[in-house]
């Protein structure tokens, strides 16, 4: 049974909102994606494998835990999802980074292919597909597809902000993939953004128009 969590946790929600206001700047709301990923990271690594070790303490010895070695891969959809790498490595930082490049026709609003970049042994590791907005889900969808092709089986998606369509696509086109976002927002508008959203993340990530 796969997860559809919305994280509420204050700190997320508290840096949810400074992403949403206008006036953030480009740095600070760099820093803020950041933050808000390895929040993320926090509650999406919740079931990773531990397996019990002796460690010396400065008086005693200690019978404690340590991660059982899965390996894992990071996926940022491009361009925004970039964003979200560094917090993630802050967590998990023997993590393997592969790249996926999406861009939407904004006549269909479809998403289009345009590069894909996975480590090799992909097939053997636990993956996380990063993208800050899930809008209509399509990018996101098409995204996992083009890895699951490539051999990956153990998936999980997180995001910071989702539109109810696009989180409904991504569940019923992927039941399998566990998804992990800070806020569940109101509608799409016309045009497929978010509303009420934070604009266009990639171009407040990079500081583009």
């Amino acid at each position: 049974m796969s997860v559809v969590e919305i994280v509420d946790h204050p700190l997320i929600q508290h840096k949810i909102s400074l992403l949403r206001d206008r006036n953030t700047g480009t740095k600070e709301f760099r820093d803020l994606v950041s933050e808000i990923a390895m929040l993320l990271c926090y509650e999406a690594t919740r079931d990773l494998p531990t397996e019990e070790v002796e460690v010396e303490t400065p008086v005693a010895l200690a019978r404690t835990k340590v991660l059982a070695g899965r390996k894992l891969a990071l996926v940022p959809i491009l361009r925004a999802g970039l964003g979200m790498v560094d917090g993630m490595l802050n967590l998990i930082p023997a993590a393997k980074v592969g790249h996926i490049g999406m861009y939407r026709n904004e006549e269909t609003l479809e998403p289009v292919e345009y590069y894909c970049k996975l480590p090799n042994d992909i097939n053997e590791r636990e993956v996380f597909v990063l993208d800050p907005m899930l809008a209509t889900g399509g990018s996101a969808c098409d995204a996992i597809g083009q890895i699951k092709k490539r051999g990956a089986k153990h998936i999980k998606f997180i995001g910071l902000v989702a539109a109810p369509q696009g989180l409904k696509a991504l569940h019923e086109a992927h039941p399998d993939v566990d998804i992990y976002v800070g806020a569940l927002d109101e509608k799409l508008n016309d045009n497929g953004y978010i509303i009420p959203g934070l604009g266009d993340a990639g171009d407040r990530i990079f500081g583009t128009k």
